[in-house]
């Protein structure tokens, strides 16, 4: 019961590339009737087969929980997202684009509608519930076969009209050819594993196997894994430079490799750095939850607050709090 108490029950919904996950949050805060099914994938009608599939969820979770009716709803997808304005302006991997997602989403659901980027809410939960709650000025990187990120400065999101947090296409230095590649190619869980094959000939079942290889002694597995942590390193420098970031929170698959990614990140960091603070480099605590829960938190944030506390989301602007991107 991560969220604590609301006025209401909420729906929440994660869409992702592969699973669209639901869930019934109650008023106490307890995930109710949680389902995990197949996204849909309409190449003509991309954004409404979701939608769609969003309703027929809805209505099972409310005959389901009837002593638990939702009062809002909270949407979060990938890509580029105006949560604002309630749009979204782009995935690549589910193909829509500048799509009103807010106003068909309460159209089938008969609710109001908190809609949001899928990264920017789970990291909004888990800056606010998890290891970085004590922070102002954080970043939440989620590292998978992708990476994006959330920025946090001064306690609140930075949307950028839901073009903040893209680190996944900064730039670092290419450990390959001379010149510069994009983070997402070299630190990435996919990268890596991606690199290993490229590099020695041989596949591997994704960055577990390389790490694993190189904790055996393999030369090759030892460095693309010291250059995923490089290129990582190079670009929490960069958030720390220009942005002053006080944390940086790592969540996503590579995360699962806990100290054996993380204390090599934070001495490098510390090479890199000159005069500036040192941040403190986490692994996020909430897991493959923090989406789900960072929906529900947008769809609590359109009630009344509970008396006696503050209101639930950590950003609410126009119609539901600020969004950013990692799978596409």
């Amino acid at each position: 019961m991560v969220l604590g108490a609301a006025e209401a029950a909420v729906l929440a919904f994660d869409v992702g590339g592969t699973d669209l996950k639901a869930g019934l949050v109650d008023a106490e805060g307890r995930v109710l009737g949680m389902r995990r099914v197949p996204t849909p994938h309409d190449a003509g009608r991309p954004a409404e087969a979701i939608l769609d599939r969003v309703a027929e969820l809805a209505r099972d979770l409310a005959a389901e929980f009837p002593q638990a009716p939702a009062k809002a709803a909270g949407v979060i997808v990938p890509g580029i997202v105006d949560s604002g304005a309630g749009i979204g302006i782009y995935s690549a991997n589910l193909g829509w684009r500048d799509f009103p997602f807010t106003a068909e989403a309460e159209r089938r659901l008969g609710l109001p509608v908190a809609f949001n980027h899928d990264v920017r809410s789970a990291s909004a939960v888990e800056h606010r519930y998890g290891g970085s709650r004590e922070f102002d000025d954080v970043v939440v990187m989620v590292v998978g076969t992708g990476i994006a990120a959330a920025v946090f400065s001064g306690g609140e999101a930075v949307t950028a009209g839901g073009f903040a947090g893209e680190l996944g296409h900064a730039l670092v230095p290419d450990p390959d050819h001379p010149g510069s590649t994009i983070l997402e190619a070299v630190g990435s869980a996919g990268a890596i594993a991606k690199r290993y094959t490229a590099h020695s000939g041989t596949p591997v079942a994704g960055a577990r196997e390389v790490l694993e290889r190189a904790r055996g002694g393999e030369a090759l597995a030892a460095r693309i894994w010291a250059d995923a942590v490089d290129a990582l390193a190079f670009s929490i420098c960069q958030c720390v430079s220009i942005i002053g970031t006080e944390a940086i929170v790592i969540g996503g698959g590579l995360a699962e490799a806990g100290e054996e990614l993380l204390a090599p990140l934070r001495a490098r960091v510390d090479q890199m750095l000159d005069f500036h603070r040192r941040p403190v480099i986490i692994r996020a605590q909430l897991g493959q939850d923090a989406g789900l829960l960072g929906a529900a938190m947008n769809a609590r944030a359109l009630l009344a607050p509970v008396s006696g506390q503050a209101p639930l989301a950590a950003q609410a602007p126009e119609h539901a709090p600020g969004p950013a991107g990692a799978t596409r």
